[in-house]
């Protein structure tokens, strides 16, 4: 066998900074964001900080994997901007996944659910069973989609109302999105951002004429 592929890891679809240094499916160094909507400020010194960390410089990355979402506008693409301009500056691969995937690959249940939290008092909700995604990711209300199955992600954590067994984790792991592409456990995508709905944010419409 060769050795390990050396990768870095972010996740920046939901409220934290998720930062991972990976040889292979093993971990050298993790960054865990404390604090919340902080992911421009965080993101660059996070991967600087676990480069630091594991003993390695930005030039020993061999491959970037980054969460696509689905997530807020401006967190998610702070994280992919910053992978795809590394990858190009790099001449590395980046890869995407989604991040409901990578919740759900620490899920330890045959069947179950991933909400995490859309803002507008919605989540983002998908299904699994035995480890893959069958249903979703869409954007619903939590009554709408209330349950008594198991439900992993922020979402659940938030309306407990709507779905009373939460279980962990509540957060992608960077770490376990290194772990899931170097195992071919999920599906590889472009690093291009999973919305499912328009950006929070746009631009201003021209003015309209006046008559």
């Amino acid at each position: 066998m060769g050795e390990a592929m050396i990768r870095l890891g972010i996740d920046t679809s939901t409220s934290l900074v998720q930062v991972a240094i990976c040889s292979g499916v093993e971990p050298l160094a993790v960054f865990d964001s404390a604090s919340n909507m902080r992911h421009g400020e965080d993101l660059a010194p996070a991967i600087a900080s676990t480069l630091t960390q594991a003993g390695l410089m930005v030039s020993d990355l061999e491959e970037i994997v980054v969460g696509v979402g689905p997530g807020p506008f401006t967190g998610l693409r702070v994280g992919l901007v910053t992978a795809r301009t590394m990858g190009y500056s790099l001449q590395v691969p980046v890869v995407g996944v989604c991040s409901l995937d990578v919740i759900a690959a620490d899920v330890q249940a045959e069947e179950f659910l991933v909400a995490t939290d859309a803002r507008r008092k919605e989540v983002y909700l998908a299904s699994y069973r035995n480890g893959l995604r069958i249903d979703g990711p869409a954007v619903v209300k939590p009554a709408d989609a209330a349950s008594d199955q198991l439900v992993a992600g922020e979402g659940a954590l938030m309306y407990p109302e709507q779905f009373p067994n939460a279980v962990t984790p509540s957060h992608p792991s960077a770490a376990s999105l290194c772990r899931v592409v170097d195992q071919d456990a999920v599906i590889r995508l472009d690093p291009e951002p999973l919305y499912l709905r328009r950006p929070d944010t746009m631009a201003p419409r021209p003015p309209k004429r006046v008559s």
